[in-house]
């Protein structure tokens, strides 16, 4: 799977999980989503029902 830039930027910065750092980490991952389906657009019309969350789905999140 493909990284989001704040993700390969906390993989480099901290080796420790310290709880405050991950929950700004995801704070920071979800502003970078919205900002990624703000930004683009596959439609003229913009994206449709579910299509952002499929291809964020498919292209970000790792398998757990």
């Amino acid at each position: 799977m493909k990284q989001t830039a704040v993700e390969w930027l906390a993989g480099h910065l901290c080796n420790e999980m310290n709880f405050d750092y991950w929950q700004a980490v995801e704070q920071a991952k979800e502003m970078e989503k919205q900002q990624m389906k703000d930004a683009s657009c596959p439609y003229i019309g913009g994206w449709e029902d579910d299509d952002f969350e499929y291809w964020y789905n498919q292209t970000y999140k790792s398998e757990q």
